[in-house]
């Protein structure tokens, strides 16, 4: 991935610093004041909003050992090494080889299942929109539709997700938003004013592993990989992955779609369902899995199941 991008991601965030207006004050999941505990004079760091696995520590402790590298001359690095191509842009390699390590060492099985393999544009972020983790920067993922918190009534909204550690940012510097640079989060933290900041770990920068730190609003923010599935998002013809899965699974609980066509894929039969019960909410039939639509699928497929429950209760999914 591009390099030339990290002199002029520096000096906007510069900008950034000077410039932008305070934002409201950020509280824990329980509405606690984050802990004052920052690394810098007037910061605080953000404590996380959910409990990261054990393999987030192992992953940022493998990170954190390979600060300091840097490629050989000609642009060489044991990322690309390992990857196949000694001389490629390694962003992504660097953070895949990290996930490797982990696997090698605590037997755990994360790449391909918790985080990709890959060392193209767009790969990475694809998968994870595709396992139904991704949130994007602007609450809007292109190709598909406006993002909500699950259950929730309202969007996420622009800048509405503050990473937790262990997730990957994802950043685009060209018109069109393809990916031209990753990272992972090592935390997050908020000035006096207010203001969020969130903490990387990244190779290629522009020639060494190292950290970073950008603002939670800077422009080049396409969005992030999570650890943990928190947002749904609206679909459409010809969207694919887990949260398809789950839409037409609710579609086949509904009586509106056919018990063997959870396939996935956002085809011709599942717009149709969709539309059905769109109809029979007296929603309007776009065939689009909008978030009222969502809403009101999952509201009424869990009053079927709990008219169902002989004791009264829905059934434990």
């Amino acid at each position: 991935m591009q390099k030339a991008w990290l002199r002029l991601a520096i000096a906007l965030l510069i900008a950034a610093l000077l410039l932008s207006p305070a934002c409201a004050e950020e509280t824990g999941s329980e509405g606690v004041p984050f802990a004052a505990q920052g690394e810098k004079t007037g910061e605080t760091r953000i404590d996380p909003a959910y409990e990261a696995p054990q393999y987030v520590a192992w992953l940022l402790d493998t990170a954190r050992q390979e600060i300091g590298y840097t490629e050989e001359k000609g642009g060489a690095t044991k990322y690309g090494v390992w990857t196949g191509d000694p001389t490629a842009e390694w962003c992504a390699e660097f953070l895949c080889w990290c996930v490797h390590q982990v696997d090698q060492k605590q037997g755990t099985k994360l790449l391909n299942n918790t985080y990709p393999y890959y060392t193209g544009t767009n790969t990475g972020r694809d998968w994870f929109i595709r396992q139904g983790r991704y949130i994007a920067r602007r609450g809007t993922v292109p190709g598909w539709g406006s993002q909500w918190f699950k259950g929730e009534k309202t969007p996420v909204g622009q800048n509405g997700y503050v990473p937790q550690p262990g997730d990957w940012v994802f950043f685009s510097t060209n018109s069109f938003g393809d990916t031209s640079h990753v990272a992972m989060v090592e935390y997050c933290s908020c000035d006096e004013q207010g203001k969020i900041f969130v903490h990387v770990i990244e190779g290629n920068n522009p020639d060494s592993v190292a950290r970073n730190v950008y603002a939670l609003d800077y422009w080049a923010i396409l969005g992030y990989g999570t650890v943990y599935d928190l947002a749904d998002i609206a679909m459409r013809f010809g969207n694919a992955g887990e949260k398809v899965t789950a839409l037409q699974k609710k579609l086949i609980a509904a009586g509106t779609l056919g018990s063997q066509y959870a396939t996935g894929k956002y085809g011709a039969l599942t717009t149709q369902a969709v539309k059905d019960f769109q109809k029979r909410m007296g929603l309007e039939q776009t065939g689009l899995a909008t978030h009222e639509t969502q809403l009101a699928l999952g509201e009424y497929v869990a009053a079927q199941a709990l008219s169902a429950s002989p004791s009264g209760e829905a059934a434990d999914n």
